[in-house]
């Protein structure tokens, strides 16, 4: 604080002299800068630049998401898939998984992931087999039969 009014009064001196000596005090300070760049340009500027930071993030941010898109399609299509779902109640299910020809039925759970059974192969031609049941309830019921 004493060194805040300390400036002020030694301004307040400075001011004095001057106008004793017949000067302008402002004259000595130095001239506005009469050259300011237009504010439409300026405004344009920080427009352009916010929209390619918002840009530079959109687009960062939707190849995060979508990576692994598009290494997919540049790859090898999958030989894992799940062809059907069947839900039996909170957090368990049933799913008939095919890898190439093979289908399994697995059961998952809370505790873990089980094995059921093996189901038969698939065709050739399509993903289901000639000698299969109508319906994947037919084929659980099947499979618990053999059990």
């Amino acid at each position: 604080m004493k060194l805040r009014s300390g400036l002020s009064l030694l301004g307040l001196a400075a001011c004095r002299a001057a106008s004793a000596l017949g000067q302008d005090p402002s004259s000595s300070l130095p001239p506005a800068n009469p050259a300011l760049p237009d504010l439409s340009f300026s405004l344009l500027r920080l427009g352009g630049a916010l929209a390619l930071v918002l840009a530079a993030f959109l687009g960062g941010a939707w190849l995060f998401r979508n990576w692994q898109r598009l290494v997919v399609q540049r790859g090898q299509a999958s030989k894992l898939s799940v062809l059907e779902v069947r839900p039996l109640g909170q957090r368990h299910a049933l799913y008939v998984v095919g890898y190439e020809q093979q289908r399994l039925l697995l059961a998952a759970s809370p505790a873990g992931v089980t094995l059921v059974s093996h189901l038969p192969a698939a065709a050739a031609n399509g993903p289901n087999p000639a000698p299969a049941p109508a319906s994947f309830v037919e084929a659980l019921k099947a499979v618990r039969h053999r059990s």
